[in-house]
């Protein structure tokens, strides 16, 4: 052997997509060709995912960046990794600069994200070098009583569409009556532009893991389940491999942490549907049964999954307790304003030229999002709306950019922070189709529980579609404008969730902030809230 070499892969699905495997291929044969003595550890990805296939290279001065690297560079990039690796430098079209000194990844604030792209995702001991089962190690040293204070003090939310404080979801559980009570993982990531779930479960699974044994120590809970949506093949089997291993290793199990208690966790795969991402849906599915949302009350917390008490959180927000645990409580309230504590992952997608992962607290603006990350648009084109909170969000036009990220704020003027999904259009983008698409995919994907929804969507769509064609029609053109905001006041109050009841969100500020789009004269915008109202 000449030479060693340690390089990083990422395995997640972003980089498998566009080739992270054959890269791997052809770094191992020219190895083999150079007789150089070859480590290659497969990390998560970095989450800048427009230089993916993001290859690292470990240097004396830390690890060094090429992205995004296909294959077919491979031989001009050989001698130059080789040349970082002895220390003496390097110089290629595709070389990025140390990773964390990339902008992109050193303005970022990362809690939830810390060991994503650092270490491999399914290695115990590079999770337990990283700071890993630290928090789980504080919960076994304490009482249920004291994890719960922690949790609420901490002031951490759920990172889903409600926001709703997880201490007191935890409590509620905690103090419910009944010997058998669950703890769920809301992994049905469907929300248009996110990916954050998905990149923690490929990335970091023990970080999961860990939190939803600390739910578990705090409400006292035996058995936990992650449901996974179905397009999420590679997060699923990576979870059920991470699960084995801390089961074996004792981190949960028969003795979790040596505390005496039991948690087993599954890994269970939803169908494909949308709706079950709303948590009584999704109870129906762990349960075998068709998605169908639940009336409220009762409330999950307190009959929940099979009938007993149940804590349902997503991913983020699990993720999120290990380090108010290890850290403590006011270390991670610290972070944020408002009401809004700790960070929060937001997904830059859609037309956006640096897409990518952006772990922040909350109380940036979206502007800064936009221009300091995401660069503007990839097709360089002017940014003409940006839909915040998934395909149920709202469209904020530029005179919304520099309101803070967050709950509060948000809500204020009609708009969700939701799970942090940013999808970007530019100045092409027809904001009366997307109204129209809104409400299609409420109608596709609508449970048909409610009529609100099951009905309401159906028939805004005809009601955009006759909008539209009679924009030379002054008085059909009124008659339907009315006709529209009288309908999505319907849903907003008559749904049963927020599938039906969140839909009126895209539709109304499209309505409100783009009327030119759909025929009408410019107007004073007006609150969505105002407007449902």
């Amino acid at each position: 052997m000449s030479a060693a070499l340690t390089l990083y892969v990422p395995r997640d699905s972003a980089a498998l997509a566009v080739g992270a495997d054959a890269v791997v291929d052809a770094l191992r044969a020219q190895a083999a060709a150079t007789g150089t003595e070859l480590t290659v550890v497969r990390n998560g990805s970095r989450g800048l995912l427009w230089l993916e296939v993001l290859l690292e290279v470990a240097t004396p001065q830390g690890r060094v960046a090429y992205g995004p690297v296909s294959a077919e560079d491979v031989p001009t990039l050989w001698p130059v990794l080789l040349a970082d690796a002895a220390g003496q430098g390097g110089s290629h079209p595709l070389r990025q600069g140390v990773t964390e000194q990339i902008p992109y990844l050193a303005r970022q604030e990362r809690l939830t994200f810390a060991r994503v792209g650092v270490t491999d995702p399914l290695s115990l001991g590079d999770y337990a070098a990283h700071e890993g089962w630290a928090g789980l190690k504080a919960a076994v040293a304490q009482d249920s009583a004291a994890i719960l204070q922690a949790v609420t003090h901490s002031g951490l939310r759920g990172r889903g569409g409600a926001a709703f404080p997880a201490g007191i979801k935890w409590r509620t559980v905690a103090q419910a009556p009944g010997s058998i009570k669950y703890v769920v993982c809301n992994a049905d990531e469907g929300d248009s532009g996110t990916f954050a779930d998905r990149m923690v479960m490929e990335g970091d699974p023990y970080l999961l893991i860990e939190g939803m044994a600390i739910a578990a120590l705090a409400v006292g809970a035996e058995q936990g389940f992650i449901y996974v949506r179905s397009e999420y093949p590679q997060a699923v089997a990576v979870l059920a491999e991470a699960i084995e291993r801390a089961t074996q290793a004792g981190w949960i199990g028969a003795n979790v942490a040596g505390s005496g208690k039991r948690f087993d966790l599954q890994v269970r795969m939803g169908a494909g549907s949308y709706v079950c991402g709303e948590e009584t849906a999704m109870l129906e599915s762990l349960e075998g049964r068709r998605g169908i949302v639940r009336a409220k009350p009762p409330l999950p917390a307190l009959q929940g999954l099979f009938g007993q008490p149940t804590v349902i959180n997503n991913v983020l927000t699990f993720a999120a307790v290990p380090t108010i645990l290890a850290r403590g409580a006011d270390f991670y309230r610290h972070y944020g304003v408002g009401r809004s504590h700790g960070t929060l992952p937001f997904q830059l997608a859609g037309n956006i030229r640096h897409g990518g992962l952006v772990e922040k607290a909350f109380g940036l603006t979206l502007r800064e999002l936009l221009d300091g990350f995401g660069g503007g648009t990839r097709s360089g084109r002017p940014i003409k709306a940006v839909q915040v909170g998934g395909p149920l969000g709202a469209y904020l036009s530029e005179s919304q950019w520099d309101v803070p990220l967050d709950y509060e704020a948000y809500a204020a003027i009609g708009a969700v922070v939701g799970h942090g999904g940013i999808v970007v259009h530019d100045d092409t983008a027809d904001l009366a189709a997307l109204a129209r698409y809104a409400m299609e995919f409420c109608a596709l994907e609508s449970c048909g529980k409610c009529t609100p929804c099951r009905i309401g969507s159906t028939r805004g769509v005809e009601v955009i579609d006759r909008l539209v064609a009679n924009r030379a029609n002054p008085q059909v053109h009124e008659q339907q404008v009315t006709l529209l905001r009288d309908l999505c006041d319907t849903m907003l109050g008559g749904s049963l969730c927020a599938m039906g009841g969140m839909t009126p969100y895209p539709v109304l500020s499209a309505l409100n902030h783009y009327p030119a789009d759909f025929g009408l004269a410019p107007a004073p915008v007006a609150s969505e809230t105002a407007a449902a109202n």
